[in-house]
């Protein structure tokens, strides 16, 4: 008892057991729809970027982490800068999950393929040209990278890149 009195009188107590985060998802099932889901809600953002009003870039920004966020940041400013005007609006045909990383810790990570269609979607300069290669595919087969982040779906898109595989695009 004088043991414990001296403690609190000298400012020592004991320091509770951490308590550890849960996993931000409950199911491999639950990781692969927020994918999806976060997915889905960047390329609506894509589709309503204005070219000439900086301020709807933000919502694509908002799901994006890492180097992506950093080359969409970087893209969309030139674009800005030199006049680009875009039409037209991509469209997710498929998807399919592929792996969760770390599902039990809050620090997940979600692999995904899609198939994009940008076949509607042209970006133009200043002179009405159209800057897209000819050599662009309509239908994309893409290999997204997913990490938890502070977005409403808990997920952000760390990577795209084109996708090897069999989904059929």
């Amino acid at each position: 008892m004088l043991a414990v009195l001296a403690g609190l009188a000298t400012g020592c107590q004991p320091q509770p057991e951490p308590t550890p985060t849960a996993s931000v998802f409950a199911s491999e099932e639950e990781a692969f729809a927020a994918a999806e889901e976060t997915y889905r809600a960047y390329v609506d953002a894509l589709n309503q970027v204005d070219l000439s009003d900086p301020e709807t870039f933000e919502a694509v920004y908002a799901w994006t982490t890492g180097e992506l966020n950093a080359t969409d940041r970087k893209n969309f400013s030139a674009w800005h800068a030199d006049g680009y005007s875009k039409s037209g609006e991509a469209r997710i045909t498929e998807t399919r999950a592929g792996a969760v990383h770390r599902l039990g810790s809050p620090d997940v990570t979600v692999r995904m393929e899609a198939c994009y269609d940008v076949s509607a979607v042209d970006v133009v300069d200043k002179e009405g040209k159209s800057v897209v290669s000819p050599e662009r595919p309509s239908l994309q087969r893409l290999a997204l990278v997913f990490v938890t982040a502070d977005t409403p779906t808990s997920l952000g898109i760390d990577a795209i890149s084109p996708a090897e595989g069999d989904l059929n695009c």
